[in-house]
Order: C-alpha cells, then structure tokens, then sequence
C-alpha cells in the first residue's frame, strides 16, 4: 500500500480522532449485528467487502475526486447536492451531512479554506483541493479513516478484540489502493452503488430502540 504524497495534513484531517463524530454513527451495521445478519469476524470481513466494492467506498470516492477537480464553487455545488440525494436513508443523509459540516466548520476555522457545509467526501475533496493535497492519497487515506471508523463501531457491537478488530482493517486497509486507483480516472457518470442489504439494514434502524449508534 502507498500513499505517496500525502503529508501531515491529511493525516490529521482523516485521522479517526479528527472531531468529526465519527463514532456516533455506524452505517446500519449496529442493526446489522442486531438483526444477526454480521456476528463475527467473517460476516464483518463480507460486510467491509460490500461497502469497499459495491457502496460508499465506490461513491464516496467518485464524488470525492469529482469535487476534488471541480473547478468552480457552482461545481461543486452541484456535486453537493448530488451526494445529498444519493443517501440511502435518512440516517445515512444525517450522517454525511453532519459530519461533513463539522470538516467544513473546522476547515473554515483552522485553515482559513472557503468551504460550505456539505457531504463529507465532497468537503473532503474540495479542502484538499483547496490546500494543494494530491487526489490519490486524500482519497486512500479517506477510505482507510471510513473503515477505521467501522472497525471501531465493531467492536462496541460485537464479540471482537482488538488484535482482531485490526486484523480486519489490515485486509480491508490493504485492498483500498487497487480499488481507488481505476475509480480516479472516472467521471461522475460512473456512480452506481449496489447494497440492498446495508441500506435497508440503514433503514430499519431508524426505529431500533435501544440503540448505541446515531445511524
């Protein structure tokens, strides 16, 4: 795996620990796991699979590196709106919005870059654009950060370990740069996702109660 090019900055930016809230939100896994559809290590291995090939780790990324090269704010804007719409469910549209408004808030605020609240991958990519960081590693490292996020809501949900937990996020962390590579030289035109299962997995925990996580 390489990141070549990336610097300091982004990995403070797509570091878990960057106060983005992220472990308040688990992408419909925690229903997932109630529902008894991921209960260990392999089911969450096969989940992870899904979401890098077939879910947010292809989207994410396409509008990621679209608003990484737009060229204008109405561009992306546009790109905005579009990954607003494409939200599976209302948990997942909160998710992304929320935690792309706390990027932008502290992009703004930190590092004095011209950012709206938006979607995270679009404020991802447009910061990063914004602050002279290479698309490659900003959308590598955005992915490894999306699963590390996931790894560590597993690990509230399920029987696993640490050693386990990172064990997972090796293989997972492993295969993003040949996933990322070939979705860099696309266009939007190559949207599409494909996880029934996850997102009405989404879906359905918008009614669970007891719950640990917002989504």
């Amino acid at each position: 795996m390489t990141t070549e090019g990336a610097g300091l900055l982004l990995t403070q930016w797509l570091s878990p620990a960057f106060p983005l809230g992220g472990f308040a939100w688990s992408q419909g896994l925690e229903e997932a796991v109630a529902e008894g559809s991921v209960t260990g290590a392999a089911s969450l291995a096969r989940w992870f699979d899904t979401t890098l090939h077939h879910g947010a780790g292809r989207s994410d990324t396409l509008l990621l590196a679209a608003a990484w090269r737009a060229e204008t704010p109405e561009e992306v804007h546009d790109i905005a709106d579009l990954a607003r719409a494409l939200a599976p469910s209302a948990e997942r549209r909160a998710e992304t919005l929320q935690q792309g408004a706390a990027f932008a808030r502290l992009g703004r605020e930190v590092w004095d870059l011209d950012l709206p609240d938006m979607a995270l991958p679009v404020a991802v990519g447009r910061a990063a654009r914004l602050a002279g960081q290479p698309l490659p590693p900003t959308a590598t490292l955005y992915l490894q950060s999306l699963f590390a996020t996931l790894a560590q809501a597993a690990q509230r949900l399920l029987p696993l370990g640490q050693t386990e937990a990172q064990r997972l996020l090796a293989e997972v962390t492993g295969a993003i740069p040949a996933h990322v590579g070939p979705l860099l030289t696309q266009d939007l035109s190559a949207l599409g996702a494909f996880t029934p299962a996850l997102d009405a997995a989404s879906m359905r925990h918008e009614t669970r109660e007891p719950r640990i996580f917002r989504s």
